[in-house]
């Protein structure tokens, strides 16, 4: 058990240090994987993104992914092939859905981006970092979005992923770096002594020291 995310953060930061990565980007999932990557990008010396995601949901199931838009210049849609073709969504209907989740996407965007501008990535070893996953869904998808931006190589770092949730990982990264892999995971928030919810002020805040230095 972690006593919070900044300490997962430094635990995960020794591992990451030792693999030597050539030209480092830590990019965080907000919210929670921010306190994790800040740490990360600290003790390794590389500058911090932002993987800023919103999920399409299927028609009558707002959980369930159609798609998901990950921001840049264009946003990148990572499309769920299987779901689509089961609600039979192509085309304009596709694209409307898509649309209507762009406006959230880009005030998320405006609000980070103007302390955590893009980096680029094209040729960097990018290492995307989480507070946990419970399936890997939103990874899997910032690693495609990652990968059509040219990086050179791909690193999942997790302090803590069920076995089957790295499983899903595999295919999509170069290398995982994962703390704990517990047989019998039931809640991220049991993972951790303290895990409050993190509002866009706590997270701005921790960006602003991490920008400061």
């Amino acid at each position: 058990m972690f006593q919070n995310r900044s300490e997962a953060g430094r635990l995960l930061a020794v591992e990451i240090a030792a693999l030597h990565l050539d030209q480092p980007v830590v990019m965080a999932l907000p919210r929670g994987g921010v306190p994790v990557a800040c740490e990360i990008a600290a003790a390794i010396g590389a500058p911090l993104d932002l993987a800023i995601v919103r999920k399409v949901g299927a028609p009558g199931n707002r959980e369930l992914a159609l798609a998901a838009i990950v921001d840049g210049d264009p946003p990148e849609v990572v499309l769920n092939q299987e779901i689509a073709d089961y609600f039979d969504l192509s085309g304009e209907r596709l694209k409307a859905r898509i649309a209507q989740e762009l406006p959230e996407l880009e005030r998320r965007s405006a609000v980070y981006r103007r302390i955590c501008p893009a980096q680029p990535l094209a040729g960097k070893s990018v290492i995307l970092v989480d507070d946990g996953a419970a399936t890997g869904a939103t990874m899997k998808v910032v690693a495609r979005a990652v990968r059509r931006r040219q990086a050179a190589l791909v690193v999942a770092a997790l302090p803590v992923a069920p076995p089957d949730a790295i499983a899903a990982l595999l295919p999509e990264v170069e290398r995982i770096v994962c703390l704990d892999q517990p047989q019998h995971f039931r809640a991220l928030s049991l993972c951790y002594r303290e895990f409050d919810q993190l509002e866009d002020s706590e997270v701005l805040d921790l960006l602003r020291r991490f920008a400061n230095g």
